[in-house]
């Protein structure tokens, strides 16, 4: 590392000296050709001014000032002839001209961050990713500063040698924990001595969690899967051997083989519900619905499942007609998925309602929102299991989800159809009392509606 940092020392040292110089030479070169350049109008004011004090009243310091002012206005305002003599004898700054190389353009007109730096790693220039990636990142500093990873700085080193491109992955925990791809590579081969390194980075953090989420999917629904069919198979066995002459055997185990598929088929329309949805998530429904139709369809569908229940379900209605942009069967999912949660999870012989209030518009350009509850009187869900109820498979108690027939999956198609109609969902609880699930939707427009 010291030997990086030496290295890095002398072209910073170097460029700070030739810069110092350059601007000596430069200044001390405009001032005399300014006034070169201006020598006559010099002349005349002078002779203006002695014969001034020579014939007329005026006093010599008031004239050497006024001579003086004039002088010095010469010698500050610019000429743009000057100017543009002095730019073609003194060249731009090499920090200048790189910003305007094709190199330093077309990295800024890449999406991802780019880093160009000199053989001693060097930061010549930076496009606006890589900017907002490092804070501390700018021109002239080493790049051991920003990015301290040692294969990262070894390919650095090496590059320049090497001659080809080389791909480092490394970690980063602070400020925010971020996975990086850093490709290294050359661009000029061994044998040039003037070559730059290019820079390319790579955030794989969304990429590896998209990748963990499927990983994690597949291994719970295999497990969701694997558990009821073993059970199948085991009572299957039993039947077909040892209690195959055993009517109170079969009596037994066949009530507990159909609730065990009915398990996995209730896994498997959860899945296909969810896949369907996912696969629709990038269309924005366009029909214009009633929620209030879709509440009363609710009630009527899910009043005989609360009487089953022993529970009692009080759905309220809108005051007005409540439009709005959506998929009436996904929404009655919607509505389903939850009220169905509050009898699984309530108290037994609860009560379930349903709340429905509209919030007004704010505003032209801000649309009205419908509000829908649905309110349990269970015995609510701890804090901390709050925000990862929409995960799917998450349960706050696998067990006892698994024998009230949950599959984890309910909140995570719930969350999914609301994205889908640019809707949210929040979700409030208070441990002994009970828990509410509210979604809210955006109200069609009556200019929406007219254009439709």
């Amino acid at each position: 590392m010291s030997n990086q940092v030496e290295h890095s020392a002398r072209p910073i040292a170097s460029g700070l000296l030739w810069r110092a110089s350059q601007a000596l030479r430069r200044g001390t070169r405009e001032l005399a050709t300014r006034l070169w350049a201006a020598l006559w109008q010099i002349v005349i004011v002078a002779v203006i001014m002695a014969s001034l004090v020579t014939l007329g009243d005026l006093s010599v310091e008031i004239a050497l000032a006024a001579f003086a002012s004039f002088v010095g206005a010469v010698a500050l305002l610019p000429r743009q002839d000057v100017d543009l003599a002095l730019d073609r004898e003194f060249p731009q700054s090499p920090s200048l001209t790189r910003s305007n190389s094709p190199m330093h353009v077309m990295s800024e007109a890449l999406p991802d961050p780019v880093i160009l730096l000199d053989r001693a790693g060097q930061v010549l220039s930076c496009n606006a990713p890589a900017r907002g990636l490092f804070t501390s990142l700018r021109e002239g500093i080493h790049i051991s500063s920003v990015i301290r990873t040692p294969e990262f700085l070894d390919a650095v080193s090496a590059a320049p040698r090497v001659g080809e491109a080389v791909t480092v992955i490394y970690a980063q925990r602070v400020p925010v924990g971020r996975r990086m791809a850093v490709t290294v590579a050359p661009l000029a081969r061994g044998s040039e001595r003037e070559g730059s390194i290019l820079v390319l980075l790579r955030d794989l953090t969304e990429v590896e969690r998209i990748n963990q989420m499927r990983a994690d999917f597949i291994a719970n629904a295999s497990h969701e899967l694997r558990t009821p069919l073993a059970s199948l198979r085991g009572f299957i066995e039993t039947l077909q051997g040892t209690a195959k002459q055993d009517p109170g055997a079969r009596e037994r185990f066949l009530p507990i083989m159909a609730e065990q598929a009915s398990r996995m088929t209730r896994l498997i329309d959860a899945l296909l519900s969810l896949s369907r949805v996912e696969m629709n998530a990038h269309l924005p429904p366009s029909d214009r619905i009633d929620l209030n139709d879709v509440l009363g369809h609710a009630r009527d569908t899910l009043e005989p499942i609360a009487a089953d229940s022993g529970m009692e379900l009080d759905v309220q209605r809108f005051r007005q007609p409540a439009i709005v942009r959506g998929d009436r069967d996904e929404l009655l999912q919607v509505l389903q998925n939850l009220v169905q949660n509050a009898f699984k999870y309530g108290s037994p012989g609860g009560h379930v309602r349903i709340e429905a209030k509209h919030i007004p518009t704010l505003g032209r350009q801000v649309a009205g929102r419908f509000v829908i509850s649905v309110v349990d009187d269970g015995p609510g869900i701890p804090a901390e299991h709050l925000p990862r109820l929409t995960e799917r498979f998450y349960r706050v108690d696998v067990e006892s989800s698994r024998e009230k027939g949950g599959t984890g999956l309910g909140l995570a198609i719930v969350k999914h159809i609301l994205n889908r109609h640019h809707g949210e969902l929040a979700i409030a609880s208070d441990p002994g009392n009970g828990s509410s699930f509210t979604i809210m939707l955006n109200e069609s427009r009556v200019s929406e509606a007219r254009a439709s």
